[in-house]
């Protein structure tokens, strides 16, 4: 039986020229990233009419793209423009996913390697709805645990990354929770499933320092910026299970959502505390500002 390859929200993909809906057939059997991999993308959003950094999140995919010996074949300001010329095809009345992707055709001197003159590269836009950030997530600790720089391209956002981060959630929600936290190979807290996490103790908030083994991501360090001009002590540092069980308030920062609080770590049931909901209001008052139209 065939499977339906139809997307589940309106969806519309600028690739070679041109924009096409739905979902496009882009990848074949002999693509070099249909069977090895060779796939970075990055994640913006758009709603309310704005989109938050969307300079930066087209920025880094091209860095991700060199990272994995790819070749940027668009420059970051082109991709920003089309994305704008994108958003018109929508409603405007529903949030907009804005992933921007390169890929590897063929190999290279080796059919393991990539050839960087093969890449491609596509825009696709879809509807995805914020959700209730307000909700809250429920976290555990994950028994799998986040590569280094010498066993992974953990310094791109690349496509096989992702199939690490499945299985940290399928088996946190398998328990009964939303996410998980995550640690590097030393046993230290990197981050969550799907998101950079921070932790507040006496009025302090402290999250992972940034150390190759996840990516640091852009609404963190937007996040990180804005709470230290509100006047905010935020650290970052080495982390471990017993701080983030010992601590007042836990929160995540991720394109997908933005600001999300932890309202349960394993058994332990938290409260949105003061500090969070001045993240998430700090975030969208900055996101809605003028700057970002």
């Amino acid at each position: 039986m065939a499977v339906d390859t139809s997307p589940r929200s309106t969806t519309w993909t600028y690739v070679d020229g041109e924009w096409l809906p739905g979902n496009p057939p882009l990848i074949g059997p002999t693509s070099h990233a249909m069977w090895l991999g060779s796939t970075v993308f990055d994640g913006a959003r758009w709603f309310d009419g704005i989109a938050p950094d969307l300079d930066l999140h087209c920025r880094r995919v091209n860095r991700s793209a060199e990272a994995l010996g790819l070749k940027p074949v668009m420059a970051a300001e082109e991709i920003e423009a089309l994305t704008w010329e994108g958003v018109k095809k929508f409603d405007g009345k529903t949030a907009i996913y804005v992933k921007p992707m390169y890929w590897g055709e063929h190999g290279s001197w080796s059919v393991v390697a990539v050839d960087p003159e093969s890449t491609r590269f596509a825009l696709c836009l879809f509807e995805a709805p914020m959700g209730n950030a307000h909700a809250g997530s429920a976290l555990t600790l994950s028994p799998f645990r986040r590569p280094t720089l010498e066993c992974m391209p953990t310094d791109a956002k690349a496509g096989c990354l992702y199939p690490n981060n499945a299985r940290i959630l399928g088996e946190a929600r398998s328990r009964g929770f939303d996410n998980a936290l995550v640690r590097d190979m030393l046993g230290n807290i990197a981050e969550t499933g799907s998101s950079n996490v921070f932790m507040v103790k006496d009025g302090v908030v402290f999250t992972p320092a940034a150390n190759r083994t996840f990516l640091a991501g852009i609404t963190r360090s937007r996040v990180m910026s804005l709470l230290r001009e509100a006047g905010f002590e935020v650290v970052e540092t080495t982390l471990n299970m017993a701080d983030f069980e010992a601590a007042d308030e836990i929160f995540t920062t991720g394109n997908y959502s933005k600001v999300v609080p932890v309202t349960r770590l394993e058994e332990r049931d938290l409260q949105t505390g003061p500090i969070t909901a001045a993240a998430r209001d700090l975030y969208m008052d900055w996101a809605h500002s003028s700057r970002n139209v």
